[in-house]
Protein backbone atom coordinates (compact mmCIF):
# COMPACT_ATOMS: atom_id res chain seq x y z
CA UNK A 1 0.00 0.00 0.00
CA UNK A 2 3.01 2.28 0.61
CA UNK A 3 4.59 1.55 -2.55
CA UNK A 4 1.54 2.25 -4.15
CA UNK A 5 0.33 5.49 -3.04
CA UNK A 6 4.23 6.60 -3.21
CA UNK A 7 4.34 5.67 -7.02
CA UNK A 8 1.06 7.80 -7.53
CA UNK A 9 2.22 11.26 -6.19
CA UNK A 10 3.34 13.95 -8.54
CA UNK A 11 7.14 13.28 -7.19
CA UNK A 12 7.03 9.95 -9.20
CA UNK A 13 5.65 10.90 -11.87
CA UNK A 14 6.92 14.49 -12.59
CA UNK A 15 9.02 14.80 -16.17
CA UNK A 16 11.64 16.98 -16.48
CA UNK A 17 9.57 19.09 -19.37
CA UNK A 18 6.72 19.67 -16.43
CA UNK A 19 9.39 20.92 -13.91
CA UNK A 20 10.07 23.52 -16.74
CA UNK A 21 6.51 24.82 -17.46
CA UNK A 22 5.97 25.09 -13.47
CA UNK A 23 9.07 27.35 -13.54
CA UNK A 24 7.57 29.18 -16.61
CA UNK A 25 4.54 29.41 -14.24
CA UNK A 26 6.04 30.85 -11.34
CA UNK A 27 7.81 33.21 -13.54
CA UNK A 28 4.79 34.85 -14.57
CA UNK A 29 3.87 34.70 -11.16
CA UNK A 30 6.76 36.66 -10.29
CA UNK A 31 6.45 39.34 -12.89
CA UNK A 32 2.78 39.69 -11.95
CA UNK A 33 3.00 40.18 -8.19
CA UNK A 34 6.26 41.71 -7.66
CA UNK A 35 7.29 43.59 -10.93
CA UNK A 36 3.17 44.11 -11.51
CA UNK A 37 2.75 43.46 -14.75
CA UNK A 38 -0.82 43.37 -15.83
CA UNK A 39 -1.41 41.12 -12.65
CA UNK A 40 -4.92 40.66 -13.56
CA UNK A 41 -3.97 38.62 -16.88
CA UNK A 42 -0.56 36.71 -15.95
CA UNK A 43 -1.43 35.90 -12.57
CA UNK A 44 -4.18 33.37 -13.77
CA UNK A 45 -2.05 32.69 -17.05
CA UNK A 46 0.75 31.66 -14.57
CA UNK A 47 -1.25 30.01 -11.81
CA UNK A 48 -2.99 27.87 -14.97
CA UNK A 49 0.30 26.90 -16.09
CA UNK A 50 0.96 25.21 -13.13
CA UNK A 51 -2.34 23.84 -12.52
CA UNK A 52 -2.38 22.16 -15.91
CA UNK A 53 1.47 20.75 -16.07
CA UNK A 54 1.22 19.26 -12.26
CA UNK A 55 1.28 15.72 -12.85
CA UNK A 56 -1.36 12.98 -12.22
CA UNK A 57 -3.93 15.94 -11.10
CA UNK A 58 -5.48 15.84 -14.59
CA UNK A 59 -7.31 19.17 -14.09
CA UNK A 60 -6.99 19.38 -18.62
CA UNK A 61 -8.23 15.86 -19.28
CA UNK A 62 -10.76 14.86 -21.09
CA UNK A 63 -13.46 12.81 -20.46
CA UNK A 64 -12.69 8.48 -21.03
CA UNK A 65 -15.38 6.57 -20.73
CA UNK A 66 -17.36 7.11 -17.69
CA UNK A 67 -14.61 8.70 -15.86
CA UNK A 68 -15.68 12.46 -16.03
CA UNK A 69 -13.04 14.88 -17.41
CA UNK A 70 -10.77 17.44 -15.13
CA UNK A 71 -12.30 20.65 -13.99
CA UNK A 72 -10.14 22.97 -16.16
CA UNK A 73 -10.82 20.61 -19.17
CA UNK A 74 -15.15 21.82 -19.03
CA UNK A 75 -14.24 25.92 -18.31
CA UNK A 76 -12.04 25.32 -21.39
CA UNK A 77 -14.87 24.49 -23.67
CA UNK A 78 -15.36 28.54 -23.51
CA UNK A 79 -12.17 29.20 -25.16
CA UNK A 80 -12.60 26.60 -27.47
CA UNK A 81 -16.36 27.09 -28.93
CA UNK A 82 -15.12 31.03 -28.92
CA UNK A 83 -17.53 32.48 -26.16
CA UNK A 84 -15.00 33.65 -24.31
CA UNK A 85 -13.10 36.43 -25.97
CA UNK A 86 -16.22 37.94 -27.36
CA UNK A 87 -17.38 38.58 -23.96
CA UNK A 88 -14.33 39.86 -22.42
CA UNK A 89 -14.85 42.26 -25.88
CA UNK A 90 -18.31 42.78 -24.36
CA UNK A 91 -16.99 43.92 -21.47
CA UNK A 92 -14.20 46.23 -22.51
CA UNK A 93 -16.58 48.11 -24.71
CA UNK A 94 -18.13 48.54 -21.26
CA UNK A 95 -15.21 50.16 -19.72
CA UNK A 96 -14.19 52.35 -22.36
CA UNK A 97 -15.10 55.72 -23.27
CA UNK A 98 -15.04 56.08 -26.82
CA UNK A 99 -15.31 59.77 -27.16
CA UNK A 100 -11.50 60.28 -27.43
CA UNK A 101 -12.34 58.83 -31.06
CA UNK A 102 -15.27 60.13 -31.58
CA UNK A 103 -13.93 63.71 -30.92
CA UNK A 104 -10.50 63.00 -33.10
CA UNK A 105 -11.53 60.04 -36.13
CA UNK A 106 -8.63 60.74 -38.00
CA UNK A 107 -6.80 58.61 -35.08
CA UNK A 108 -8.13 55.84 -36.77
CA UNK A 109 -5.85 55.28 -38.79
CA UNK A 110 -3.14 55.33 -36.25
CA UNK A 111 -5.00 52.40 -34.82
CA UNK A 112 -4.84 50.64 -38.53
CA UNK A 113 -1.25 51.46 -39.03
CA UNK A 114 0.17 49.89 -35.98
CA UNK A 115 -1.87 46.43 -37.26
CA UNK A 116 0.97 46.51 -40.15
CA UNK A 117 3.26 44.34 -37.84
CA UNK A 118 0.75 41.52 -37.86
CA UNK A 119 0.62 40.69 -41.53
CA UNK A 120 4.21 41.40 -41.41
CA UNK A 121 4.69 38.50 -39.29
CA UNK A 122 2.16 36.30 -41.16
CA UNK A 123 4.68 35.97 -44.24
CA UNK A 124 7.47 35.81 -41.71
CA UNK A 125 5.89 32.43 -40.41
CA UNK A 126 4.96 31.17 -43.85
CA UNK A 127 8.53 31.91 -44.66
CA UNK A 128 9.66 29.91 -41.78
CA UNK A 129 7.72 27.42 -42.49
CA UNK A 130 4.11 27.53 -41.29
CA UNK A 131 1.22 26.97 -42.80
CA UNK A 132 -1.00 29.95 -44.19
CA UNK A 133 -3.78 29.43 -41.02
CA UNK A 134 -0.93 28.83 -38.21
CA UNK A 135 1.20 32.06 -39.69
CA UNK A 136 -2.19 34.18 -39.25
CA UNK A 137 -2.94 32.93 -35.55
CA UNK A 138 0.81 33.88 -34.83
CA UNK A 139 0.42 37.00 -36.83
CA UNK A 140 -2.01 38.73 -34.84
CA UNK A 141 0.11 38.71 -31.70
CA UNK A 142 1.33 41.59 -32.86
CA UNK A 143 -2.02 43.48 -32.07
CA UNK A 144 -1.16 43.09 -28.41
CA UNK A 145 -4.50 41.79 -28.21
CA UNK A 146 -4.98 38.78 -25.82
CA UNK A 147 -8.68 37.73 -26.72
CA UNK A 148 -8.12 38.18 -30.15
CA UNK A 149 -5.08 36.36 -30.30
CA UNK A 150 -7.41 33.39 -28.22
CA UNK A 151 -9.90 33.77 -30.87
CA UNK A 152 -8.31 33.45 -33.68
CA UNK A 153 -5.62 30.45 -32.74
CA UNK A 154 -8.68 28.89 -31.81
CA UNK A 155 -10.20 29.11 -35.46
CA UNK A 156 -7.10 28.85 -37.35
CA UNK A 157 -4.19 26.48 -35.32
CA UNK A 158 -5.61 25.43 -32.17
CA UNK A 159 -2.90 23.33 -31.72
CA UNK A 160 -0.64 26.48 -30.87
CA UNK A 161 -3.06 27.92 -28.97
CA UNK A 162 -0.78 27.78 -25.38
CA UNK A 163 2.39 29.27 -27.47
CA UNK A 164 0.32 31.74 -28.39
CA UNK A 165 -1.79 33.24 -26.20
CA UNK A 166 1.18 32.79 -23.38
CA UNK A 167 3.30 35.33 -25.94
CA UNK A 168 0.29 37.41 -26.57
CA UNK A 169 -0.78 38.44 -23.04
CA UNK A 170 3.21 38.45 -21.99
CA UNK A 171 3.62 41.32 -24.58
CA UNK A 172 0.53 42.94 -23.00
CA UNK A 173 1.66 42.99 -19.86
CA UNK A 174 5.22 44.15 -21.37
CA UNK A 175 4.22 47.44 -23.47
CA UNK A 176 5.46 49.47 -20.68
CA UNK A 177 8.96 47.78 -21.23
CA UNK A 178 8.94 46.62 -24.95
CA UNK A 179 7.63 50.36 -26.57
CA UNK A 180 9.30 53.08 -24.79
CA UNK A 181 12.99 52.20 -26.28
CA UNK A 182 11.18 51.70 -29.97
CA UNK A 183 8.78 55.05 -29.57
CA UNK A 184 12.02 57.31 -28.04
CA UNK A 185 14.53 55.73 -30.86
CA UNK A 186 11.85 57.28 -33.80
CA UNK A 187 10.95 60.34 -32.39
CA UNK A 188 12.91 63.35 -31.07
CA UNK A 189 12.32 65.33 -27.39
CA UNK A 190 10.99 68.03 -29.56
CA UNK A 191 8.49 65.93 -30.81
CA UNK A 192 7.56 63.97 -27.82
CA UNK A 193 7.22 67.45 -25.75
CA UNK A 194 4.61 68.42 -28.09
CA UNK A 195 1.05 69.56 -26.03
CA UNK A 196 -2.30 68.94 -27.89
CA UNK A 197 -5.05 70.84 -27.60
CA UNK A 198 -7.89 69.62 -25.66
CA UNK A 199 -10.41 67.52 -27.15
CA UNK A 200 -13.71 69.11 -28.39
CA UNK A 201 -17.00 67.90 -26.62
CA UNK A 202 -18.65 64.31 -28.12
CA UNK A 203 -22.95 64.62 -27.51
CA UNK A 204 -24.66 61.75 -26.10
CA UNK A 205 -26.25 61.17 -29.72
CA UNK A 206 -22.70 60.75 -30.99
CA UNK A 207 -21.79 58.25 -28.49
CA UNK A 208 -25.29 56.59 -29.23
CA UNK A 209 -24.79 56.45 -32.72
CA UNK A 210 -21.09 55.75 -32.80
CA UNK A 211 -21.24 51.86 -31.70
CA UNK A 212 -24.53 51.13 -34.03
CA UNK A 213 -22.80 53.08 -36.89
CA UNK A 214 -19.55 50.78 -36.51
CA UNK A 215 -21.39 47.35 -36.19
CA UNK A 216 -22.94 48.26 -39.24
CA UNK A 217 -20.03 49.20 -41.06
CA UNK A 218 -17.46 46.58 -40.00
CA UNK A 219 -20.24 43.27 -40.24
CA UNK A 220 -21.38 44.56 -44.02
CA UNK A 221 -17.35 44.51 -44.78
CA UNK A 222 -15.63 41.96 -42.89
CA UNK A 223 -18.58 39.57 -41.46
CA UNK A 224 -16.02 37.34 -39.59
CA UNK A 225 -15.10 40.19 -37.08
CA UNK A 226 -18.75 40.81 -35.95
CA UNK A 227 -18.29 38.39 -32.44
CA UNK A 228 -15.79 40.53 -31.65
CA UNK A 229 -16.26 44.30 -32.60
CA UNK A 230 -20.25 43.54 -32.14
CA UNK A 231 -20.25 42.61 -28.90
CA UNK A 232 -17.10 45.25 -27.98
CA UNK A 233 -19.89 48.17 -29.69
CA UNK A 234 -22.75 46.15 -27.45
CA UNK A 235 -21.34 47.06 -24.25
CA UNK A 236 -20.56 50.16 -25.37
CA UNK A 237 -24.11 51.20 -26.40
CA UNK A 238 -25.03 49.69 -22.81
CA UNK A 239 -22.56 52.01 -21.06
CA UNK A 240 -23.58 55.50 -23.28
CA UNK A 241 -27.54 55.06 -23.54
CA UNK A 242 -28.00 56.42 -20.00
CA UNK A 243 -30.71 53.61 -19.43
CA UNK A 244 -29.42 50.59 -18.92
CA UNK A 245 -26.27 51.15 -16.43
CA UNK A 246 -26.97 48.33 -14.37
CA UNK A 247 -26.23 45.98 -17.10
CA UNK A 248 -23.19 48.03 -18.04
CA UNK A 249 -21.89 47.35 -14.35
CA UNK A 250 -22.36 43.78 -14.48
CA UNK A 251 -20.54 43.70 -17.43
CA UNK A 252 -18.01 46.09 -16.56
CA UNK A 253 -17.40 44.28 -13.57
CA UNK A 254 -18.71 41.14 -12.37
CA UNK A 255 -19.20 39.79 -16.13
CA UNK A 256 -15.57 40.29 -17.34
CA UNK A 257 -14.02 39.52 -14.09
CA UNK A 258 -15.73 36.08 -14.34
CA UNK A 259 -14.74 35.30 -18.06
CA UNK A 260 -11.03 36.69 -17.40
CA UNK A 261 -10.42 34.35 -14.43
CA UNK A 262 -12.08 31.26 -16.59
CA UNK A 263 -10.14 32.44 -19.90
CA UNK A 264 -7.24 33.38 -18.39
CA UNK A 265 -6.97 30.01 -16.03
CA UNK A 266 -7.48 27.46 -19.04
CA UNK A 267 -5.49 29.13 -21.09
CA UNK A 268 -2.53 28.62 -19.28
CA UNK A 269 -3.42 24.90 -18.13
CA UNK A 270 -3.47 24.32 -22.00
CA UNK A 271 -0.07 25.26 -22.41
CA UNK A 272 1.19 21.49 -22.09
CA UNK A 273 5.08 21.03 -21.79
CA UNK A 274 5.84 19.30 -24.70
CA UNK A 275 4.33 22.25 -26.96
CA UNK A 276 6.71 24.53 -25.30
CA UNK A 277 10.16 24.83 -25.42
CA UNK A 278 10.87 23.53 -28.88
CA UNK A 279 11.95 25.10 -31.81
CA UNK A 280 8.55 26.18 -33.32
CA UNK A 281 7.71 27.59 -29.61
CA UNK A 282 10.63 30.17 -29.87
CA UNK A 283 9.60 31.37 -33.50
CA UNK A 284 5.69 31.93 -32.15
CA UNK A 285 7.66 34.32 -29.78
CA UNK A 286 10.10 36.01 -31.93
CA UNK A 287 7.53 36.40 -34.65
CA UNK A 288 4.72 37.44 -32.12
CA UNK A 289 7.63 40.03 -30.61
CA UNK A 290 8.94 41.42 -34.35
CA UNK A 291 5.02 42.01 -35.03
CA UNK A 292 4.74 44.09 -31.88
CA UNK A 293 7.86 45.67 -32.42
CA UNK A 294 6.59 46.70 -35.84
CA UNK A 295 3.31 47.52 -35.29
CA UNK A 296 4.33 49.82 -32.41
CA UNK A 297 6.51 51.38 -35.42
CA UNK A 298 4.17 51.94 -37.75
CA UNK A 299 2.12 53.94 -35.15
CA UNK A 300 4.75 55.92 -34.24
CA UNK A 301 5.99 56.69 -38.18
CA UNK A 302 1.95 57.62 -38.86
CA UNK A 303 2.11 59.45 -35.56
CA UNK A 304 4.75 61.54 -36.62
CA UNK A 305 3.59 61.64 -40.31
CA UNK A 306 0.40 63.05 -38.49
CA UNK A 307 2.31 65.65 -36.98
CA UNK A 308 4.29 66.98 -40.09
CA UNK A 309 0.76 67.21 -41.63
CA UNK A 310 -0.98 69.29 -39.11
CA UNK A 311 1.86 71.50 -38.36
CA UNK A 312 3.25 70.15 -35.50
CA UNK A 313 -0.13 69.72 -33.45
CA UNK A 314 -0.14 66.48 -32.99
CA UNK A 315 2.08 64.40 -30.55
CA UNK A 316 3.32 61.27 -32.04
CA UNK A 317 3.64 59.07 -29.25
CA UNK A 318 0.01 58.45 -29.48
CA UNK A 319 1.00 56.76 -33.10
CA UNK A 320 2.03 54.07 -30.78
CA UNK A 321 -1.24 53.89 -28.15
CA UNK A 322 -2.34 52.29 -31.97
CA UNK A 323 -1.93 48.74 -30.93
CA UNK A 324 -4.72 47.06 -28.69
CA UNK A 325 -3.18 46.66 -25.02
CA UNK A 326 -6.15 48.80 -23.65
CA UNK A 327 -5.00 50.92 -21.84
CA UNK A 328 -1.76 50.19 -21.08
CA UNK A 329 -0.52 51.54 -24.11
CA UNK A 330 -2.34 54.86 -23.73
CA UNK A 331 -0.62 55.30 -20.22
CA UNK A 332 3.00 54.38 -21.78
CA UNK A 333 2.22 57.36 -24.41
CA UNK A 334 1.22 59.36 -21.74
CA UNK A 335 4.47 58.48 -18.82
CA UNK A 336 6.66 59.16 -22.34
CA UNK A 337 5.13 63.12 -22.79
CA UNK A 338 5.14 63.96 -19.17
CA UNK A 339 8.79 62.72 -18.92
CA UNK A 340 9.79 65.24 -21.92
CA UNK A 341 7.12 67.81 -21.03
CA UNK A 342 6.23 68.23 -17.36
CA UNK A 343 2.91 69.62 -18.74
CA UNK A 344 1.68 67.71 -21.03
CA UNK A 345 -1.07 65.39 -21.01
CA UNK A 346 -1.73 62.79 -23.78
CA UNK A 347 -4.14 59.92 -21.84
CA UNK A 348 -7.32 61.19 -23.41
CA UNK A 349 -5.29 61.85 -27.11
CA UNK A 350 -3.85 58.51 -26.98
CA UNK A 351 -7.09 56.66 -25.76
CA UNK A 352 -8.30 57.67 -29.46
CA UNK A 353 -5.99 55.09 -31.15
CA UNK A 354 -5.37 52.66 -28.53
CA UNK A 355 -9.79 52.52 -28.63
CA UNK A 356 -9.41 52.22 -32.75
CA UNK A 357 -6.17 49.49 -32.19
CA UNK A 358 -8.95 47.14 -30.37
CA UNK A 359 -11.30 47.66 -33.35
CA UNK A 360 -8.43 47.69 -35.94
CA UNK A 361 -7.45 44.07 -34.60
CA UNK A 362 -10.35 42.41 -34.11
CA UNK A 363 -11.04 43.71 -37.68
CA UNK A 364 -7.33 42.29 -38.82
CA UNK A 365 -8.67 39.02 -37.43
CA UNK A 366 -11.94 39.10 -39.31
CA UNK A 367 -9.68 39.89 -42.24
CA UNK A 368 -7.44 36.50 -41.60
CA UNK A 369 -10.75 34.48 -41.32
CA UNK A 370 -12.21 35.05 -44.31
CA UNK A 371 -8.78 34.54 -46.27
CA UNK A 372 -7.74 31.58 -44.56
Amino acid sequence: MITEFLSSTGFANITLGQVAMLGLGLFLLYLAIFKKYEPLLLVGIGFGIILGNLPVAGLMNPPSGLQPGGLLWYLFRGVELGIYPPLIFLGIGAMTDFSPLIAYPTTLLLGAAAQFGIFTSLLGAVALGFSPQEAGAIGIIGGADGPTAVFLAIKLAPHLLGPIAVAAYSYVALVPIIQPPIVTFLTTEEERSVEMKQLKAVTRKQKIVFPIFVTLLTALIVPFSLALVGMLMLGNLLRETGLTNRLADSVQNALINIITIFLTVTVGASASAERFFTPEFISIVLLGLTAFIIGTATGTLFGKLMHRLTGGRVNPLIGAAGVSAVPEAARTAQRLGRKANPKNFLLMHAMGPNVAGVIGSAVAAGVLLSIL
